[in-house]
């Protein structure tokens, strides 16, 4: 080590028996926690039914006997309460925050669940956003939690960059949907991924067709889709393609997703099992 060190390896070209590796920015989650794998559902694009696969995802994981978690990262837009009829708040103790529970066992925690009413806005800056998210896995105690699904807000922002950096992500799976425009937007999500040097475990398409109900034949609303071309080009399984389901809507409106079954999504929880 130099006589005239400074102690701060960045600035230093010095090979130095001193020299420090660069410092992990992982969060260490609750000390009672015990978290298995942790799977980031994204979107470059809003609208597209990340809210809708993490709970799809997770309602499958509950039903293969895993029990599955969802920490809903998207604080300014959280659906996923409502989608499981989960209405009661979050409650904690000097040990922590304890997540709600839905009617199946999986634990959920959102900002929903810790305001007054389920209609007031969260109106935070992206830095506040982000430490809330945080907050998520660090105050929270995940009890024995097999499979956990975090529900990101679209974008590659401040939230995505957050729980990459922070939570100890074991892989990312990619929702999109048949437009053309998408194709662009999945691309950019694959790639900040491969930036983050974050595995993408797959691509699930939502509102890939609808079923005719007189014939049962499928209608592609928005045209021939590319996202299976897109999956080929860069080496990712397309997990599920999910129709356009009026039964599905239904359930998700009056908050009993876990009634539905899909067999659409029955592959893309086989995958993750056997990762």
């Amino acid at each position: 080590m130099s006589t005239e060190c400074t102690h701060d390896c960045s600035s230093c070209g010095s090979n130095c028996s001193e020299r420090t590796s660069p410092q992990s920015m992982l969060e260490k989650p609750n000390e009672m926690s015990k978290i298995g794998k942790v799977i980031g559902i994204v979107s470059g694009k809003g609208g597209v039914g990340k809210s809708l696969v993490a709970s799809m995802l997770a309602v499958g994981m509950q039903r293969a006997g895993k029990h599955a978690a969802i920490l809903d990262a998207d604080v300014t837009g959280p659906s996923i309460p409502k989608a499981f009829g989960v209405k009661e708040k979050v409650l904690g103790n000097e040990l922590g925050m304890i997540p709600a529970r839905s009617k199946m066992g999986i634990d959920i925690m959102s900002v929903n669940l810790m305001l007054p009413n389920d209609t007031d806005p969260v109106v935070w800056r992206g830095p506040v956003i982000a430490g809330v998210v945080k907050q998520f896995w660090t105050d929270v105690i995940w009890d024995d939690v097999d499979f956990m699904f975090v529900d990101m807000p679209p974008g590659t922002g401040d939230v995505p960059l957050t729980v990459f950096q922070s939570l100890p992500i074991d892989g990312i799976i990619i929702v999109t949907s048949p437009q053309e425009l998408v194709s662009m937007i999945v691309q950019k999500a694959v790639k900040m991924a491969n930036m983050m040097h974050i595995p993408v475990l797959g691509i699930v398409e939502n509102m890939s067709y609808a079923v005719c109900p007189d014939c049962g034949k499928k209608i592609k609303l928005y045209g021939e889709s590319h996202t299976a071309d897109i999956a080929k080009e860069y080496g990712i399984p397309l997990l599920a393609q999910i129709p356009i389901d009026p039964a599905l809507a239904k359930c998700v409106d009056l908050g009993v997703i876990e009634l539905h079954e899909s067999t659409e999504m029955d592959y893309a929880v086989e995958k993750l099992l056997n990762e």
